[in-house]
């Protein structure tokens, strides 16, 4: 491979143009031909035993030129991005200029690369955290969860009532057709949720179990599914049974039964104080959060799309595994969200920039401030990934890629950074807003 050129192009693209020798070319043309040689049936020969001029003249004298690019591609430009010394975020668009096995090959490559960052003000920002004190709504609100968590149910023997749950088997039909999607049997639904479409789960109420009746409801207009969206719509429901929750007496015996505490009080004590650790580690993580987007919002980067483009994919990846873990396929979700992939994508844009945004801005400080990540933090970070996964130390040495870690933790090491450098100040919610009016 011999790099021709590296050429910037606008919104962070590069285009590079190498070339491969005519020996290297040519090797890889008659591999093709020996590989694909075989699929050509030629007039007067057994099929796989014609000659390769013969394949040739009938199809074409470059007919296994573009297999041997393609076979050749990979190693090529892996090598040209290599020589270039450019950092790749996106898929390649290859061009072939010229190709002969006198000459060798000469391609043209488009790809995106990750952009050049200028830094704004990053150290010396000023945040308002917010400190909220956890108030006894607050604790009862959590006794009450708690309370219906521990409900038991029990079956109704008189007519369905808000709150209670039903099971039911149900099929939909738009114009008389049933649709895909909207049958079930034995489904599980709390009426009230909110669940179902509108007018669905209100039309159960009023309904014993054994009976068979229709509901009539309408789509929404903005309904995920177009074929679905603004129809009016008839469900046959044949409702099994119906079961409403009897709750526990709020007592000390309650408190014994569902944790290690002997009083309600004591139970209700530790709720609080559980409530505020977090209320004031969410003050902390949107401290965290205002001081990134300040660095953000003060950089400049024409960042591509083909990045945005894979953390989606990467979103996309990380939630088809969590469902998957639930025994749930993402085809299935879709189906039962109404929505198609498209749909579902957009929905993880504006998060994906956010963070391609933060990285580029914590890497370019990383950068600016010589943060590096030393061995000992790594080891330690090796630890909690195995502690994590119940895996190895070593086995899980062996799997990650040391560099990537490292550069992960410096760029955790540059938003404390800058956490450090800034000047926080604390007031309560109230005081911010008083303060706003004034």
């Amino acid at each position: 491979m011999n790099l021709i050129s590296c050429e910037k192009l606008e919104k962070s693209m590069v285009e590079l143009q190498f070339s491969v020798d005519a020996e290297t070319f040519k090797a890889a043309v008659n591999t093709a031909f020996k590989r694909e040689g075989k699929k050509y049936a030629i007039p007067g020969f057994r099929k796989g035993k014609a000659p390769r001029h013969m394949i040739e003249k009938m199809y074409g004298a470059d007919i296994f030129h573009y297999d041997a690019i393609n076979d050749l591609f990979p190693e090529q430009y892996e090598a040209a991005v290599q020589a270039a010394g450019i950092d790749v975020v996106g898929r390649p668009e290859p061009e072939v200029v010229s190709m002969t096995e006198e000459d060798g090959a000469v391609l043209k490559v488009k790809v995106a690369v990750k952009p050049e960052v200028e830094l704004g003000e990053y150290a010396g920002l000023t945040v308002t955290k917010e400190v909220k004190t956890v108030d006894e709504a607050d604790v009862e609100a959590e006794i009450k969860r708690m309370q219906d968590r521990n409900g038991r149910l029990l079956t109704r023997e008189g007519a369905a009532e808000n709150g209670d749950t039903v099971d039911i088997d149900f099929e939909g039909f738009v114009d008389g057709k049933a649709f895909e999607g909207g049958k079930a049997e034995h489904y599980s639904l709390v009426l009230g949720s909110g669940s179902f479409i509108p007018g669905f789960e209100d039309q159960m109420v009023g309904h014993s179990a054994g009976e068979e009746f229709d509901i009539n409801v309408k789509f929404p207009e903005e309904y995920g599914a177009e074929e679905l969206a603004g129809k009016d719509a008839t469900f046959k429901i044949k409702l099994h049974e119906v079961k409403y929750k009897e709750l526990p007496e709020l007592d000390d015996d309650f408190a014994k039964d569902v944790s290690e505490y002997d009083t309600l009080e004591e139970l209700k004590n530790s709720i609080r104080t559980g409530m505020q650790a977090n209320q004031d580690k969410q003050a902390d993580q949107k401290v965290e959060n205002d001081l990134i987007d300040q660095v953000v919002s003060n950089m400049k980067a024409d960042i591509p799309a083909a990045m945005i483009e894979s953390r989606v994919d990467e979103l996309v990846q990380d939630f088809e595994y969590r469902i998957s873990q639930q025994g749930l396929k993402l085809d299935q979700y879709l189906q039962y969200m109404g929505m198609n992939m498209e749909q579902f994508r957009e929905q993880f844009n504006e998060q994906a920039e956010k963070q391609v945004k933060m990285r580029l801005a914590m890497e370019a400080i990383v950068a600016k401030e010589g943060i590096e990540a030393s061995d000992e933090e790594f080891e330690e970070e090796v630890k909690r990934i195995a502690e994590a996964y119940k895996m190895d130390v070593d086995k899980v040495k062996s799997i990650v890629d040391a560099s990537a870690v490292k550069a992960d933790l410096a760029v955790n090491k540059a938003i404390d950074f800058v956490k450090e450098k800034a000047n926080i100040v604390t007031a309560a919610p109230e005081e911010k807003k008083e303060n706003a009016e004034g």
